[in-house]
């Protein structure tokens, strides 16, 4: 239980940090009639959220391959999940959360904004920045969605594997006991990540004609405050 209880505060730290950089100036959006964020801010927020939104994304990968050793090669587990090897996915989850952020940060600054400033949005997403930009913005939407939709990419393509890989094991067994308590201990799990990937799939991947501003908005609201409330819940309550 320990590696899992070590990503599972590293979870908590980054859903409570991408909440953070969000919710209060939701809320003061919903108190007073124009609320003015600089320019300077903005791209902070825009880079928090890029960053613990993508840390969040390598720790639920990293928890998926956890319960893959746990349940295929428990007799391993010692040796596969040491504290070593967490720092090292800890590390590759911080670093790859900074870099990513990175480009949606160099982006950001170098749109153009000569128009209208009030973003249609009720934070910093770099998609209404960007309907707000004079610039040409071919080459600066792409490299944000290159970046996001190739760890989105990555770390999905380590879930399914290690839950292929699971479901087989968990197949094999004979007991029907030792399958309900497999099954238990992924079920909430997945339940997170389908929510998480889902909303930042379509926000982040899925071509920007497909929906509205304000579609946009409401899946907003479900990744950066409905499912970071309902993570803890789910997962402290499966282990």
């Amino acid at each position: 239980h320990q590696p899992m209880y070590h990503f599972l505060s590293h979870l908590a730290f980054a859903d409570m940090c991408f909440s953070t950089s969000v919710i209060p100036n939701m809320l003061e959006n919903f108190l007073v009639e124009r609320n003015p964020i600089s320019y300077h801010g903005c791209g902070m927020q825009l880079g928090s959220t890029a960053v613990f939104g993508t840390v969040e994304c390598f720790l639920l990968a990293t928890m998926a391959y956890d319960r893959f050793v746990a349940i295929c090669n428990p007799l391993l587990y010692s040796s596969k999940m040491s504290t070593q090897v967490c720092v090292q996915f800890l590390i590759v989850a911080y670093v790859g959360g900074f870099l990513n952020a990175s480009s949606f940060i160099i982006c950001f600054y170098f749109l153009f904004f000569c128009g209208p400033n009030q973003i249609n949005h009720f934070f910093c997403d770099f998609a209404p920045l960007v309907e707000l930009s004079c610039s040409e913005i071919s080459i600066i939407v792409l490299v944000p969605s290159f970046t996001s939709g190739s760890i989105i990419v990555v770390t999905v393509f380590a879930l399914l594997v290690s839950y292929v890989y699971i479901l087989i094991t968990i197949l094999k067994m004979n007991s029907n006991e030792g399958r309900h308590k497999a099954f238990s201990t992924c079920s909430s799990h997945l339940t997170v990540v389908t929510l998480f990937y889902g909303t930042i799939t379509f926000i982040y991947v899925m071509p920007k004609s497909t929906f509205s501003t304000d579609q946009n908005k409401v899946v907003s609201v479900f990744y950066t405050v409905v499912i970071p409330m309902l993570k803890p819940c789910c997962l402290l309550n499966e282990n």
